[in-house]
């Protein structure tokens, strides 16, 4: 039997914590995992597995060697990927997550033009606010605006994450009044509550200084961003929202920006939004592609970044 069929056999019986089951997961028999398993074990002059008649559990060995199978098995899928697709076009599979907000301000056009482009590969997008681990979750690359000190990691800056305040037409021309530093207090207001914004205060900059601002009562407050922001296009009220959120809204005058000179604040998520993926991950075709698909799209819209890391000309 030759040394991939034992590491698939072994790992599959793993994960299923029995050598029936992982027969009847690989459509072997169960005789043959046992096999498997006992050659592995003669080669290693180890136990992998401590078994009774009730049950059975992976010993120290067993862990430490199961780690080992599956990083070797996968290296082995991911260069007969990438083999196949030098003379191919791409295919496959590819997994990636993402904050729900990103899907409708610039995801979804990136995965439709991605798809157009390379209709063999297949695209399975999770938007949440989980932080997945990429490992656990199975996926090949993440966006996100939160911490990227993750371990084993490689983070790459994709857009400047700024906020500015918006409202729309309809709310600047039933409330009567311009919004400024003396009145900002007397306008509705749509707040995000999330543990990483203040409930307090709000810093402003204007003319080079920071102001703190008190943070007037909300008209309406969420801790979803998506119901947020359809308030403040129904005309409800101002929002801080991140610029690549904004961008097709303003350009379409369904928002406009207000008090330019004085919000202009960085997002409490931080500056910057990063695609994060695995160290082994970073040679493989499909990912590189859509990743350089989005930075593209961006760039088009003045909201990436360039090679060097720069922000887009705006």
């Amino acid at each position: 039997m030759d040394k991939m069929t034992a590491l698939n056999m072994f790992v599959a019986s793993a994960e299923h914590g029995s050598f029936s089951l992982a027969a009847d997961h690989l459509g072997k028999t169960p005789s043959a995992i046992t096999k498997a398993v006992a050659q592995l074990e003669s080669e290693l002059g180890a136990r992998l597995f401590e078994r009774t008649t009730r049950r059975m559990a992976l010993t120290e060995a067993g862990h430490i060697y199961l780690e080992g199978a599956r990083q070797a098995l996968m290296q082995l899928q991911l260069a007969g990927e990438e083999v196949e697709q030098l003379q191919h076009e791409l295919r496959g599979s590819l997994r990636i997550t993402a904050p729900p907000s990103f899907g409708p301000a610039f995801l979804r056009q990136v995965c439709c033009r991605f798809m157009r482009k390379h209709p063999q590969v297949r695209l399975e997008v999770d938007l949440n606010d989980d932080n997945d681990d990429l490992v656990d979750g199975g996926y090949d690359l993440a966006l996100r605006d939160g911490p990227t000190d993750l371990p084993g990691l490689i983070a790459q800056p994709l857009l400047e994450n700024r906020v500015v305040l918006c409202v729309s037409p309809t709310y600047l021309a039933r409330k009567g009044m311009e919004v400024s530093l003396e009145n900002y207090a007397q306008h509705d207001w749509l707040i995000l509550r999330h543990p990483l914004v203040s409930r307090s205060f709000w810093w402003v900059s204007c003319g080079g200084q920071s102001i703190r601002l008190r943070q007037p009562v909300p008209r309406l407050s969420s801790d979803n961003y998506d119901f947020l922001l359809g308030c403040l296009l129904d005309g409800q009220g101002l929002q801080f929202i991140p610029t690549w959120s904004a961008a097709p809204y303003l350009e379409r005058g369904e928002l406009v920006e207000v008090m330019v000179d004085h919000w202009r604040l960085q997002s409490a998520f931080g500056p910057w939004v990063h695609v994060l993926y695995l160290p082994h991950r970073r040679s493989t075709r499909k990912v590189r592609v859509f990743i350089d698909e989005l930075k593209e799209y961006l760039l088009e819209r003045g909201l990436g970044t360039s090679q060097d890391g720069t922000p887009a000309a705006r």
